[in-house]
């Protein structure tokens, strides 16, 4: 085994890497971009490199920059990760060439797998079904669109390199094909550093089943059970469990034998993923992952196995450590991806300082794999993947009942999450049925991002930590005023609820989620309040320790988190965050609502394109300007139907959040 093991990714699966090479004895070399420098997988490491600026083709992009690294640094292998360079022959290529141990495939099997056009075809020739579509060599518009029209639509474009849905549109009708190709070069380019695009037939209510294999030098290969990843939003999987529910033994056996000839057909070595659709009982070869995917982790908890020992072993020349009859798969794993992102927008990627930050307790049916903490910034420059939660069940109804206690544990504020939206999925019936497919998320959109109010039982909790929490800072600011004044034992700066002749109260009112809260507050002796609204009278002790609240209401314990902010507080509650602002005085002044009249970057971003100029006459929904952060696209439209009175943004520039790209002017009739 190497002794030097240099990371070339980062975030979660670096730190992921480097926990298991330091149980095996390895010492890691991280890699960090500018942006990076203060990141937790440069923490993990026991040693840390810098290679460049933040954005991803200055740095994690850069073979050059990491071939020189792990030179310079003395290493002896590299893993990829996945994402970036993972599935790139050229960075296997050059790594072999200077000597270093590539922990992933041979570059020339990497090729043939890596790039889904060349392995459809190969797939083809080799006689297992794929899904109709275009994989030849010429990408251009010409070609592709007749393409299209011997395919029909809806059809779908795809990034022949790389995947975790980057690089994807649908396009429904063939006057929205040249549009989609470009979107997708653009941002297969960006992710990958390839724009090459192919295109294939859209299936329609189908599944997306895939095989986790693993070959070794000796020509040995194995598979491991099935991995249902349908439960996806654009293309991206939020949601993977294995064994996919409701799949027979026979179609089981002949999935996991297709993958396996697929991986014999190029002398396959390491970990790889066969992706099928899957509809009925018919099956289709999607595409080879020639990497460590994302949701690898639930593989490892059914199989009690680690596969990034596994690929480093495998690395080294040595034989599977178990082989097929060996392996044995016990219950049921889910895992969910919390990102960074609002769903209530269109899954618009969130960037910010996370400031509270409260995980899952970690147990064997427990798993939290994550690359940041509390403090560390979502940047516009990365994946907007924060942490995935992964859970273990002797059977699927057990999983389903750890994940959904597991979500509302989960506590995060600083960024727009889709933490909500996963807890609405997980207990939603018809996932608890099994009963899904690829375009669940999007047919059921508006119930999974629709948020109930509150029980009123816990309303009273909410309002209780407010008013726990400001009271905590008032009674701060009488003990400094007391201090100050020289007399620190004055009971006149001491705020409990003595007062001579007097009954001593606060009215507070906060708003929440356009409502008012109203309560009259008692501060008593013992550092505990009597809180009292038209419905309820109860008495409250509160202990805080940093953004951790403890409460007692009656006698009855609950535990929440707490963030001050400048303009309220936040308020979390089995998971969910509830913005409290506090409202001076009992009454509101009332704003008239103004129409927005600036288009704005909802983040930072890079424009890379702008589709429209001064004076143009736009309808609302009409595409303005093209966005690029997070490795995604975001496209901004007309808020209504107007007229362009200045364009403030230019192609290729990088832009701050809220910076006005457009000014618009209603299109009054002539």
């Amino acid at each position: 085994m190497f002794q030097r093991l240099l990371i070339a990714n980062r975030g979660e699966i670096a730190c992921r890497v480097a926990r298991t090479a330091r149980r095996l004895g390895i010492r890691t070399i991280a890699v960090y971009s500018e942006a990076d420098a203060d990141a937790l997988h440069v923490d993990l490491a026991d040693e840390a490199w810098p290679i460049g600026l933040a954005p991803a083709r200055d740095s994690y992009l850069s073979i050059d920059k990491l071939v020189e690294v792990a030179r310079r640094s003395g290493a002896q292998a590299v893993h990829p990760g996945y994402g970036f360079l993972a599935e790139n022959p050229e960075f296997a290529e050059r790594c072999e060439q200077a000597g270093l141990i590539f922990v992933g495939p041979p570059s020339q099997a990497m090729r043939l797998m890596g790039s889904k056009a060349a392995a459809k075809a190969l797939m083809e020739r080799a006689g297992v079904p794929i899904v109709p579509g275009y994989h030849g060599d010429a990408t251009d518009v010409a070609a592709l669109t007749n393409a299209a029209e011997r395919i029909g639509f809806p059809l779908l474009v795809k990034a022949s390199a790389g995947g975790g849905g980057r690089g994807m549109r649908i396009v429904r009708a063939a006057a929205d094909l040249v549009a989609a190709v470009a979107g997708a070069k653009r941002e297969a380019l960006a992710s990958f550093g390839d724009e090459s695009v192919l295109i294939e037939k859209y299936l329609t209510r189908h599944r997306h089943v895939e095989i986790q294999i693993f070959a070794d030098a000796q020509g040995e290969v194995v598979s491991f059970y099935e991995r249902d990843c349908s439960m996806q939003r654009y293309h991206q999987k939020i949601l993977e469990e294995t064994p996919a529910p409701g799949l027979s033994t026979r179609l089981r056996r002949a999935m996991s034998e297709a993958a396996i000839q697929a991986a014999r057909a190029v002398g396959y070595v390491g970990v790889g993923t066969v992706e099928f659709l899957l509809r009925d009982e018919a099956f289709f070869f999607l595409e080879m992952n020639t990497r460590l995917q994302v949701e690898h982790p639930v593989t490892e908890m059914i199989a009690g196995q680690d596969l990034v020992e596994w690929q480093l072993r495998v690395a080294c020349g040595e034989k599977l450590p178990l082989t097929q009859d060996e392996l044995v798969m016990r219950g049921c794993a889910m895992e969910v991806r919390v990102c960074a992102e609002n769903p209530a927008r269109d899954f618009l990627p969130s960037v910010g300082e996370i400031r509270h930050l409260h995980a899952p307790r970690e147990s064997p049916t427990v798993r939290v794999d994550t690359g940041v903490r509390r403090g560390d910034r979502i940047m516009q420059y990365y994946d907007s993947l924060i942490a995935k939660l992964v859970v273990w069940g002797a059977d699927r109804a057990a999983t389903l009942r750890t994940l959904q206690s597991a979500l509302d544990e989960f506590e995060l504020v600083g960024v727009a999450t889709n933490l909500d939206m996963l807890r609405g999925l997980a207990k939603h019936s018809l996932f608890a049925s099994g009963e899904y497919d690829t375009e669940f998320v999007e047919r059921h959109a508006d119930a999974l991002t629709m948020l109930a109010a509150p029980a009123e039982s816990d309303e009273t909790v909410i309002l209780a930590a407010g008013v726990a929490a400001w009271l905590a800072e008032v009674r701060q600011r009488e003990r400094e005023r007391a201090r100050d004044s020289g007399d620190r034992w004055s009971p006149w700066g001491i705020a409990d609820g003595w007062r001579a002749n007097a009954s001593f109260y606060h009215d507070i009112c906060f708003e929440m989620d356009g409502r008012k809260l109203t309560a009259r507050v008692y501060p008593l002796s013992d550092g505990a309040f009597r809180l009292e609204t038209p419905s309820i009278s109860v008495v409250i002790t509160a202990k805080q320790a940093g953004d951790r609240l403890s409460l007692r209401i009656d006698g009855v314990k609950r535990e929440l988190g707490v963030v001050s902010r400048a303009d309220g507080l936040v308020v979390v509650l089995a998971g969910r965050n509830y913005f409290l602002k506090f409202v001076e005085g009992l009454t509101a002044s009332s704003r008239e609502v103004v129409r927005d009249r600036r288009l704005s970057a909802p983040l930072p971003a890079k424009v890379t394109r702008v589709l429209a100029g001064a004076g143009d006459r736009v309808r609302k929904g009409a595409p303005l300007v093209i966005l690029e952060a997070m490795k995604m696209e975001i496209t901004l439209t007309a808020p209504f139907d107007g007229v362009i009175e200045s364009i403030r943004c230019a192609e290729g520039e990088m832009t701050a959040e809220g910076a006005e790209l457009i000014a618009l002017a209603e299109d009054k009739p002539t």
